[in-house]
């Protein structure tokens, strides 16, 4: 039986994922028009629901394991990235005009309360608004755990639900900010992760027509940008999601190893790529690097930074913590 990390196409979906939002925010930048490119973050959201389902159901798990284990997966790497950034934003101020350098919105961004401002979050690390929920649904997800597994589904599809009903009643703050209907991504991974798990199959042309569904709303999505974020995103990445992981199920998919990595390196991607675009714009500036030139050289310095990142942060760290969660305990 395949695990969530052993589905090609969800690793291919994670580089596309982490790229687009890559290209979004230097997009922005310059005043390009690739605001889909945000929507990276939604199917990222879908995803974590579907991997947090597959890997845990039919298991033996404890919500102490569980969060122990979605923590140093996350927490390390993000607070290396916290720290570094916020070392350049206090040194180099003029390239982080929108961050919040404070030493409290250090400490909060660190422990995934980060400073707020008109309803949303801004931590040190621009991008790390998304972990703030991912650690909230991992907290939902832990205390699921502790429910029997035939009524776990419906407590987890309750819980979400109720907690975005809670958003329409409750105050402003950051009750508010966190119950935001966002959080039923999550829900919608959750849900396509037990129809995987409950060996569902879908006619390989069905799959492939749901992610030209997926794909094509997505592009449609421009004139769409005043609409609610789990509707306008949420539908498109629900459908390139459950196409490409029941398409793989069906047929297969050719494992390009390049698209691969970048699936493993994606977290990095996302991680560093704001602080490594900086990086790569002061050298352009720095060299004279014609303006028209620029956006397309820093996406690919960015990227090209961020995946040293990952060979020499991140995958580093997992594989330590791995071996030190495998190492037997010396007994007298």
């Amino acid at each position: 039986m395949k695990t969530g990390s052993d589905i090609t196409s969800i690793q291919y979906l994670r580089a596309i994922a982490a790229i687009s939002v890559l290209c979004f925010h230097v997009s922005e930048t310059y005043g390009l028009n690739f605001k889909i490119g945000a929507a990276g973050v939604d199917i990222f959201f879908v995803i974590s629901g579907f991997i947090m389902w597959v890997t845990t159901e039919g298991r033996s798990l404890g919500p102490q394991e569980f969060m122990w284990r979605r923590l140093i997966r996350i927490v390390p790497l993000y607070w290396i990235a916290t720290a570094a950034t916020f070392v350049v934003a206090v040194l180099k101020p003029q390239f982080f005009f929108d961050t919040n350098s404070s030493v409290e919105n250090l400490i909060g961004s660190l422990f995934f309360v980060p400073f707020m401002k008109d309803e949303a979050l801004h931590p040190v690390v621009e991008q790390g608004w998304t972990l703030s929920y991912e650690m909230f649904f991992y907290l939902i997800f832990s205390i699921s755990l502790l429910v029997p597994a035939f009524r776990r589904l419906w407590f987890l599809m309750a819980a979400l639900v109720a907690v975005v009903i809670a958003h329409y009643l409750l105050p402003l703050g950051y009750l508010s900010v966190f119950s935001q209907p966002v959080i039923l991504e999550f829900a919608a991974g959750i849900a396509i992760g037990r129809l995987w798990k409950q060996s569902f199959r879908l006619p390989f042309p069905v799959s492939i027509g749901l992610m030209i569904i997926g794909f094509s709303l997505l592009i449609a999505s421009g004139p769409l940008i005043h609409l609610e974020r789990a509707v306008r995103w949420c539908i498109p990445a629900v459908l390139l999601l459950s196409g490409a992981v029941f398409a793989e199920r069906e047929r297969g998919v050719p494992k390009v190893a390049f698209l691969h990595f970048l699936g493993d390196a994606s977290y990095s991607i996302y991680l560093w790529h704001v602080l490594t675009g900086i990086m790569v714009t002061a050298l352009l500036l720095r060299i004279g690097v014609p303006h028209g030139l620029q956006p397309v050289l820093i996406v690919l310095g960015s990227l090209a930074f961020a995946i040293v990142c990952y060979l020499c942060i991140e995958r580093p760290i997992q594989r330590r913590m791995q071996s030190s969660r495998q190492r037997p305990a010396y007994r007298n």
